[in-house]
């Protein structure tokens, strides 16, 4: 039986090049903001923008377990968090290569997902999204009693981090171009990813369990291995959001940010990389446009959602690949 068919993602290697097209668009506008934004001279723009790249990070890493692999999880901030804290404790040990923060980073997020995957996975549905939310609640708590760290108040940093030893980031644009860099080289990851056999594996899985375990795929070893690869990932955003912010608390891993996450991906488009990204930039914006409008945007941002879901499930990726079909 070959890949295609045993997943069932024979005749579209032309919409997965398609989405790639689409994120190379996203990656053009991004690397075009800075100058726009100095031709502008609002420089805190800069800022922004950078925090929208963290979040696309994120939601990228969300988007591998929850739209190729149906893993609804509820606990995922807690991976920001640790990435959040990373910086903040190496940093008050005197380390600050950015380096060096990413892969402490990404070690306590393996080993998190690697305990608590490894007991949600034995659970499915509504049980599964409630167990990773007790497990997220638990490093959030964990993480509000740290008074060392400022607990409940957080905890500011004394400067950014540097890069092999040289205070490159301290400059907004350098910092963006770098987070830049580092959303362009994860999504490539998470593309090779889902096209080689294992995302095959996880995509065919997603579509019917059964099947594949019957034909000799084990599911909780391929959902696994995804569960701690997302983690993972998502912890490079908290450090890149700590350095932004030069600030850190355990906000970063509430359950409210990890809801944020799924609307994220939801709102882009479950089960495609750009979408998600997409969905990233669409939720910040509409966020700082409508907070800027009303103190009431929430409400207003709810009726967006709720209009995207009923008119394009498939949220913008499928609205404008229905718009692209109607010109047809």
């Amino acid at each position: 039986m070959t890949d295609a068919a045993l997943t069932g993602t024979a005749g579209r290697p032309s919409a997965m090049s398609a989405r790639v097209q689409v994120a190379l668009v996203l990656f053009a506008l991004f690397a075009l903001f800075p100058p726009v934004v100095i031709a502008l001279d609002d420089p805190f723009l800069i800022l922004i923008g950078t925090r929208i790249l963290a979040y696309a990070i994120a939601a990228m890493a969300l988007d591998l377990i929850l739209g190729f692999g149906a893993m609804v999880s509820f606990g995922h901030a807690a991976y920001l968090g640790f990435g959040a804290y990373a910086v903040a404790v190496l940093s008050s040990f005197g380390i600050h290569d950015i380096a060096l923060q990413i892969l402490a980073a990404m070690a306590v997020s393996a080993l998190f997902a690697l305990v608590t995957g490894a007991i949600s996975l034995r659970t499915r549905g509504v049980y599964f999204i409630m167990i990773t939310l007790a497990f997220g609640q638990m490093a959030f708590f964990f993480f509000t009693s740290l008074s060392a760290y400022g607990g409940d108040d957080g905890y500011a940093l004394s400067q950014r981090s540097t890069l092999f030893g040289m205070d490159l980031l301290r400059s907004n644009t350098v910092f963006y171009y770098a987070t830049l860099g580092l959303l362009m080289g994860l999504f490539a990851l998470c593309h090779l990813i889902v096209r080689s056999r294992f995302g095959r594996v996880l995509t065919g899985l997603r579509e019917n369990r059964t099947r594949m375990q019957a034909i000799g795929f084990p599911p909780f070893r391929y959902q696994l291995t995804a569960f701690v690869i997302s983690g993972c990932l998502t912890s490079v955003a908290g450090v890149v959001l700590a350095n932004q912010a030069q600030f850190v608390s355990p906000a970063f891993m509430s359950w409210h940010r990890s809801g944020e996450l799924i609307v994220m991906v939801v709102l882009g488009g479950i089960g495609t990389l750009s979408g998600a990204i997409g969905g990233a930039v669409a939720a910040l914006l509409l966020e700082e446009f409508l907070g800027a409008v009303t103190e009431h945007w929430r409400l207003y941002f709810g009726i967006f959602l709720v209009l995207m879901v009923l008119f394009s499930p498939r949220g913008i990726t499928g609205l404008v690949q229905q718009i692209k079909g109607s010109r047809r």
